[in-house]
């Protein structure tokens, strides 16, 4: 018999995050969180948020011994100003027994008809900048610190309790040889001339400071027609500016302003950290620290983050300023693979942004549904 239990307390709270380190204990591919950081995510006195969203967490036993764990998420912007009524879910890993994962879909499909919601949907996340999807194909690649990993029998437990596919990700790579400049030098000259664009770069992680809330503010505006897209508010600014800006290399943010030194586009791009987490074990003490330092500086391994472009600039070529200036940054540091987060199968604009540079898709994952 499976009975679930509310984690509540930090100690439990703890339980859930640590659980699938066992179960992922003999993968080569999975990707630990820094315990620490993922238990500050689910603080709701830490995390903003929580002031626009509420969550329960949940770990499901049998027999005394913890078999699954699962957040069930309503994330109020969406349900109220979007008038989508959806019960999200995510952190959802569980051992391969179909009575253990429906008795965690269960109570998540409960909490939403309690709160009159139509449907729910997962694996996702508080917000778009939180892991999405569970994957589908490329069992056999290490996982990134910003994605999910999970067993390849995940997606028949989904299925198996009647949920429907919703939306579809890919995630590609490529060799950084790659990226020839004969691809946009020159093109990136005539955009720069004709708009009056200028790249900004940086040195110093101060030097971005002023600059976040535009870049928050852009980069709402350029996924807001996506269908999954909840916007950022004020708050959680101000939140992911010390959750993120801070721990990426200041080299590996660009910024195109227009002539009016207003920004345009931007992107952010992280070194791979995937094999100091590993080595880290979920922990910033004892060595932690130093492992993570050592991938930010020397990782030959970089994942493209977010790339975000005002409407009035899209498919005029500003891709090729990012690019240019992306260039001469990893022809410095002689970075040799290029990874890209997953990408909607419908943005087909982000496709066309990456063909010339032969990527190969080698990931896939999906958010499943169920009408409620």
């Amino acid at each position: 018999m499976v009975t679930l239990k509310e984690a509540t307390s930090r100690a439990e709270l703890k339980k859930f995050v640590q659980f699938p380190f066992t179960l992922y204990r003999d993968s080569p591919y999975w990707v630990p969180p820094i315990i620490r950081e993922e238990l500050a995510s689910f603080d709701k006195t830490r995390n903003p948020v929580f002031k626009d969203a509420d969550a329960w967490f949940f770990l499901a036993y049998r027999g005394g011994e913890l078999v699954g764990r699962v957040a069930a998420i309503i994330n109020w912007i969406e349900v109220k100003q979007q008038k989508l009524p959806k019960m999200r879910f995510g952190w959802f890993d569980f051992i391969d027994d179909q009575e253990v994962s429906e008795a965690l879909l269960g109570k998540v499909a409960e909490i939403g008809r309690k709160y009159e919601l139509e449907y729910m949907e997962g694996p996702v996340g508080f917000s778009n900048l939180d892991r999405v999807g569970v994957l589908t194909e490329g069992f056999d690649a290490i996982g990134t610190m910003i994605t999910w990993y999970n067993h390849a029998y995940y997606q028949k437990h989904y299925e198996g309790w009647g949920m429907v596919k919703e939306k579809e990700y890919m995630e590609n790579r490529f060799p950084a040889k790659n990226a020839d400049p004969k691809l946009f030098a020159d093109i990136q000259r005539l955009i720069k001339q004709r708009y009056g664009l200028k790249a900004l770069n940086f040195t110093k992680t101060s030097e971005i400071m002023p600059w976040t809330d535009q870049m928050f503010d852009l980069f709402n505006e350029t996924y807001s027609s996506l269908s999954s897209f909840v916007p950022i508010t004020p708050i959680q600014k101000e939140y992911f500016k010390k959750k993120y800006i801070s721990f990426i290399n200041p080299e590996y943010i660009k910024f195109v302003l227009d002539k009016e030194d207003k920004l345009i586009a931007f992107a952010i791009v992280m070194p791979s950290f995937s094999k100091a987490l590993q080595k880290m074990r979920g922990r910033l003490f004892p060595t932690g620290f130093f492992h993570l330092l050592k991938a930010k500086k020397h990782s030959k391994d970089v994942i493209f983050y977010l790339i975000g472009i005002h409407p009035d600039y899209q498919n005029k070529g500003i891709t090729s300023v990012i690019f240019n200036e992306y260039h001469k940054t990893f022809t410095e540091k002689g970075i040799v693979n290029c990874i890209r987060t997953p990408e909607l199968e419908e943005n087909v604009a982000i496709r066309q942004m990456w063909k010339h540079f032969s990527p190969e898709i080698y990931k896939r994952r999906r958010t499943y549904r169920k009408d409620l």
